[in-house]
């Protein structure tokens, strides 16, 4: 392990762009410092005067920053595929080639979830043995730990070899978050029976169950709220309309508690009542808690986070991206995957 962990961090990526990304890179140096750890460096990708104009607007100080000049400016718009020919010097492009030649150890992104994923597989290259590489979300469950739910929509094409190294990549990164040395692993399908859903599916169950994995066998969707497995793995299209149903989840939530306080006083008081433990139930629904997650199989740390990321979660996704180098998450999954690969 190097001595410094250097983490690259896309300033000009998400709706906030640069001010929410230099406060949440300044948030987690004070992190970092709180803990007396000083192992941490931080490096501003992006356009380095407007930058400096924002943190001289935001009293910002950029002493223990590094910025790196990046004057391509992506947004959200833009096809992943052009911004690999027409935008190299872009905070993403050249964030991520300081990863692949081993001058960051990580890096973090609000911006373009396609253009990130796509730039990240390019640049980065996948890990040796994983065909395809994943984004996963967390869900907050009824138990005290969130299912981790792959893919949300890195692959919609999918095959029974994908969706089987999901689980595995799912598997390790749960792990590490967690420190739970064998996590429990479902497949999400249309019933509990081996025999349910499509060939596709059912080849999937068959590797798994042969797997050196947890395997819990089959769920379905009314499951993964119940927190009946530490990791659920499906293929994308079906992963991203349950990430985007859920992400409406709160604000409807929220509508509906107000509308109820408006009809009566006594409604009004029975929802202030309930407020406090409707916070900290809101809280678990909030993405900035979890920050991002990695683009799992690519051959580096790469995170991608939400387009509207706040401060706060931009200072998440530092610690982190911090937390899977010091882990050796690539070379886990590596491993792991090389394993798996001659039991099946």
């Amino acid at each position: 392990m190097r001595e410094k962990i250097r983490i690259g961090v896309d300033a000009m990526g998400g709706d906030f762009a640069p001010k929410n990304e230099i406060e949440g890179a300044l948030l987690a140096l004070d992190y970092f410092k709180a803990k007396g750890d000083n192992s941490v460096e931080i490096c501003l990708y992006g356009v380095e005067e407007k930058i400096r104009k924002v943190s001289k607007e935001n009293n910002f100080n950029l002493t223990n920053l590094k910025i790196v000049d990046s004057p391509d400016v992506i947004d959200m718009h833009d096809d992943p595929t052009e911004i690999l020919k027409t935008k190299k010097n872009s905070s993403l492009y050249k964030g991520l080639t300081a990863v692949k030649q081993k001058e960051m150890e990580g890096f973090v992104s609000g911006g373009n979830t396609g253009a990130t994923l796509a730039t990240s597989t390019v640049v980065l290259g996948r890990i040796p043995g994983v065909s395809r590489p994943t984004i996963a979300a967390f869900f907050p469950t009824i138990n005290p730990r969130p299912t981790l739910l792959l893919d949300v929509g890195a692959t919609v094409d999918h095959k029974s070899r994908f969706l089987y190294e999901f689980a595995i990549m799912g598997s390790i990164y749960y792990k590490t978050v967690y420190k739970i040395e064998n996590p429990t692993v479902a497949l999400l399908n249309v019933g509990e029976e081996d025999s349910k859903g499509t060939d596709v599916l059912r080849e999937t169950y068959s590797m798994l169950k042969e797997s050196n994995l947890n395997f819990a066998g089959n769920m379905e969707g009314r499951d993964i709220l119940k927190g009946s497995a530490d990791v659920i793995v499906c293929d994308g299209y079906v992963g991203n309309v349950i990430l985007k149903f859920a992400e409406s989840f709160k604000n409807v939530l929220k509508t509906k508690i107000k509308d109820f306080a408006s009809k009566s006083v006594s409604n009004k008081v029975k929802a202030g009542m309930a407020l406090p433990a409707l916070k900290g139930v809101f809280k678990e629904f909030d993405y900035q808690e979890y920050g991002g997650v990695p683009i799992l199989g690519v051959n580096g740390i790469s995170i991608v986070g939400h387009g509207s990321s706040s401060a706060i979660a931009v200072q998440n996704m530092i610690i982190r991206a911090k937390e899977l180098v010091e882990f050796g998450l690539v070379q886990s999954i590596e491993q792991s995957i090389s394993i798996n690969s001659k039991s099946n």
